[in-house]
């Protein structure tokens, strides 16, 4: 990355942070500072740092001038008034229990946050920014986050407050059959347990003529939501060998997966999808599927990126296979 600027708020008998923490994206709108505050809050919920990052580019005439040969353009306006974004929100953040660091980033907002999830925990958006950092978010920034990070991204809606923390609010999760589910279901599992939630793991079923539209007439649809059930269940155990402590239940809801899971955000904490499954749930996820549910939700919608897990190998099935 270039252009760095930081201002580091770190104690000095802390020692450096190994990774950036909790790493949220700031453009001094409303949204942005929803996002800063959720950040803050999951930042002292795990005791890691809290990382503030607003990126700028130069604008089209500054470039055009410098391509022209005259002269290399003075940034230090478009800086300061940066950091002074950036202070802005420091400030109604408050005192916090963690070391805060915030930087000024020279580049392209996307690019930029991508760069720092390679070395981040979490990585935190707002819905819509006032332009500049996340001025297209939902649009190509929004895109890219999930599609590219090498972390969960959690999309906060704005004026996300903290009442969702209250005691017996569910973290919940959309599965789809998918490793990539599987993948998802721990990570929710691990909020879950980090937050002392219960986990709800639901599977969205899109009406049954059209689900089963492709299958010979002889299938029995009684049979088939069945054995979806049991295959749910089988991974629930999974679940919970994994995660002995948590409480865990899981549901079936009828309806087209985009729609399920925005009314299931209404009584989430948290709600978790993965970004690529069978196809149905998370088979578009970046496109209409995950779309939608950031869009639309009513809470922080977390978007997990395909990981490793040698967990995996402990449970080769986990909810309904549509191939």
């Amino acid at each position: 990355m270039t252009g760095s600027h930081e201002q580091d708020n770190t104690p000095s008998t802390q020692d450096a942070a190994t990774t950036h923490g909790i790493v949220v994206g700031v453009d001094g709108s409303e949204q942005s500072v929803s996002a800063a505050k959720w950040a803050a809050r999951e930042a002292e919920l795990r005791g890691l740092p809290l990382t503030l990052v607003t990126a700028y580019t130069m604008p089209v005439f500054a470039a055009s001038a410098l391509e022209a040969g005259y002269g290399v353009p003075d940034d230090t306006m478009i800086r300061d008034g940066a950091m002074q974004v950036l202070q802005g929100v420091v400030n109604q953040l408050g005192r916090l229990e963690v070391p805060l660091v915030h930087r000024v980033e020279m580049g392209d907002a996307a690019g930029v946050l991508v760069d720092y999830s390679a070395s981040a925990n979490l990585l935190v958006a707002g819905t819509r920014g006032r332009g500049g950092f996340f001025g297209r978010l939902l649009g190509s920034v929004a895109s890219a986050l999930p599609a590219h990070a090498k972390c969960p991204v959690v999309i906060v809606p704005k004026g996300e407050h903290a009442s969702r923390a209250a005691a017996g609010v569910p973290v919940i999760v959309g599965v789809d059959g998918s490793e990539q589910g599987r993948i998802a279901a721990l990570a929710a599992a691990l909020e879950a347990e980090i937050r002392q939630s219960p986990l709800r793991v639901v599977i969205a079923m899109p009406p049954i003529s059209g689900a089963v539209a492709w299958l010979p007439a002889t299938v029995d649809e009684q049979s088939l939501v069945g054995e979806m059930r049991e295959r749910l269940e089988a991974g629930i155990e999974w679940l919970k060998s994994e995660f002995p402590s948590l409480e865990i239940t899981s549901d079936i809801v009828d309806g087209v997966p985009v729609d399920v899971m925005v009314n299931e955000s209404k009584t989430a904490r948290l709600t978790v999808v993965g970004t690529r499954g069978h196809g149905g749930f998370a088979g578009a996820l970046l496109g209409s599927t995950s779309q939608g549910v950031i869009s639309h939700a009513h809470g922080p919608v977390m978007v997990v990126p395909y990981l490793k897990d040698s967990r995996l190998a402990h449970r080769a099935s986990f909810g309904p296979t549509f191939s």
